[in-house]
């Protein structure tokens, strides 16, 4: 069996509560998808049609499940570009690329490959995956502990007790690991104020440019000292004035790009958390992987979880 690292710390206390695993669809996708297709690594099926993106998925949910045994598993899923934060700003996310061809029929190959394996699936036209993370965190937090696999930092606003972020460093197993505790130490304030930080700082793969001419120290002691976007507004007058005069120049951007940073907690789902039990593999689940063509994920699942290969015995002997 491969072996499964972590950097950082993560919380292994037993509190009897459900364990809940939320995974970043788009993200791990994404992520699975520039991993091997830079070295010409499509893992075709049979039609022809890539599956490396939703292979290298697979591979890192199961190795995602296998190191913090969750009792609940969901994935949440961005449902096309357009989304109520365009309304707000023309230029969001706009600078973005088109998707390569080889990446664009794994969108729809990516949810249903998290079907096979039984894993419940949330994704709304109009709302981004970030949207349902912190949605379902919202409802849930207070009933499971919740561990979230993304490779977006915007999700650590949402670290709170029980929360932690597991961001994809390399391979399928290597996760830096983030709770609210690591989050203070790092940054000297509440993980909540990290979209205060970024209205500042702005997002340059997001397309929204926060103040001009603040960078992340600047922007660091502005939280720090001041606690807000509002706390800061309020007190321009003992700022150096050079950071005043950007800040009053650009202060419809800033409002603006605090609005693009925080993450709507308060999407409306029907769901329960019944509804996300993990379900146990068998051999049935290793076929229909194998059927798909996802020969390297069905593998994986074997390599970490043998008992999916083991053929229940039949009962009437």
């Amino acid at each position: 069996m491969n072996t499964l690292e972590k950097i950082g710390t993560v919380s292994n206390q037993e509190t009897g509560r459900p364990r809940l695993l939320l995974i970043d669809g788009m993200a791990v996708l994404f992520r699975a998808f520039f991993a091997t297709s830079v070295h010409g690594r499509f893992m075709r099926n049979a039609e022809g049609i890539p599956t490396n993106a939703v292979q290298g998925f697979l591979g890192h949910a199961l190795a995602a499940q296998s190191m913090f045994n969750p009792t609940h598993i969901a994935v949440c899923w961005d449902m096309g570009a357009y989304t109520f934060r365009n309304d707000l700003y023309e230029g969001y996310k706009a600078n973005r690329p088109e998707p390569p061809e080889e990446m664009k029929p794994q969108f729809n190959m990516g949810r249903e490959s998290a079907y096979l394996l039984g894993w419940k699936s949330f994704g709304m036209n109009g709302v981004e995956a970030d949207d349902l993370i912190g949605s379902l965190i919202t409802r849930w937090k207070d009933e499971a502990d919740i561990m979230v696999i993304t490779g977006d930092r915007d999700l650590l606003q949402l670290l709170a007790p029980g929360v932690q972020i597991a961001f994809m460093k390399k391979g399928h197993t290597v996760f830096d690991i983030y709770s609210d505790e690591r989050f203070r130490e790092e940054y000297g304030f509440e993980p909540g104020q990290f979209v205060d930080l970024k209205a500042f700082m702005g997002d340059s793969s997001d397309g929204y440019p926060g103040v001009k001419g603040i960078g992340p120290k600047t922007a660091t002691a502005l939280i720090l000292e001041h606690g807000s976007v509002d706390g800061v507004l309020q007190h321009l007058d003992d700022l150096k004035p050079a950071v005043r005069k950007k800040i009053t120049e650009q202060q419809d951007m800033l409002h603006l790009s605090r609005e693009l940073a925080e993450i709507d907690c308060h999407v409306v789902f029907d769901a329960d958390l019944d509804e996300l039990n993990v379900r146990n593999y068998g051999p049935e689940t290793v076929h229909a992987l194998e059927k798909e063509g996802y020969t390297t994920a069905a593998k994986r699942l074997l390599n970490l979880f043998p008992e999916s290969g083991v053929q229940e015995e039949w009962p009437f002997d």
